[in-house]
């Protein structure tokens, strides 16, 4: 299906500020065959007519806000719906380190990753292992920090990593990954050993489309402004 025709169908489900079981079977239906590019110009697609009701306030935005909500739901495949609840993980301990690992163990596709820096080897191994894999790793890091003793920067671009670095005299202080474009892991914990030993720190994990892309578009300006 065309993306013209994919914004038609949207469009003309907004018309009434309702989705009728037809449309929601239309877009259940697209949810099982499309790509994920077209699935995420859905959701994007989505919010960008529901804005302008949505800043007007009043009835008007509450009937749009439940019009977006349902239509989120109906795009989202089942298996992704299941995935995973909103989770939190706290350090000193093992508990987010783990959960990490356990995303990067399960991507099939791409794995995005914006940190400061990466010094923990149980991480750097199986982020290694997912590059070999075939998964399609990206790395945002920064320039200063990849150049302390016992950073994996390096290590992993020696490797065939595709790493960028900021090049500025500031810190590129983000924390987030995005695993298969619906995933988000974000929160205050560094990729290192003394986060996971010592430190008191926290990531969050979401599979909300409108935080995933979000933070997907950050990614995405960051990798574009620090390319060679």
């Amino acid at each position: 299906m065309e993306l013209s025709e994919l914004e038609a169908v949207l469009k003309n489900s907004l018309q009434d500020f309702k989705l009728d079981q037809d449309e929601k079977a239309v877009f259940q239906s697209l949810a099982k065959r499309i790509t994920d590019d077209q699935l995420r110009f859905i959701r994007n697609k989505a919010f960008e007519l529901s804005r302008p009701s949505i800043r007007a306030g009043g009835d008007e935005a509450i009937k749009v806000l439940t019009w977006l909500e349902r239509v989120v739901k109906s795009i989202q495949p089942r298996k992704q719906q299941a995935l995973i609840q909103p989770e939190a993980h706290f350090s000193p301990g093992s508990s987010c380190r783990d959960r990490i690992i356990k995303l990067i163990n399960a991507a099939k596709k791409s794995i995005d990753i914006c940190v400061f820096t990466i010094s923990d080897n149980k991480i750097t191994g199986p982020i290694l292992d997912a590059h070999h894999r075939g998964i399609q790793v990206t790395i945002i890091s920064d320039n200063d920090k990849s150049n302390d003793r016992g950073s994996d920067i390096y290590h992993l671009l020696d490797k065939g990593v595709n790493v960028l670095l900021d090049q500025s005299q500031y810190h590129m202080h983000h924390k987030f990954a995005i695993f298969d474009n619906r995933i988000l892991l974000n929160g205050s914990f560094n990729w290192t050993r003394s986060a996971t030993e010592v430190n008191e720190e926290n990531i969050l994990i979401s599979a909300e489309p409108a935080l995933v892309s979000k933070f997907a578009r950050q990614f995405e300006k960051l990798k574009v402004s620090f390319s060679p």
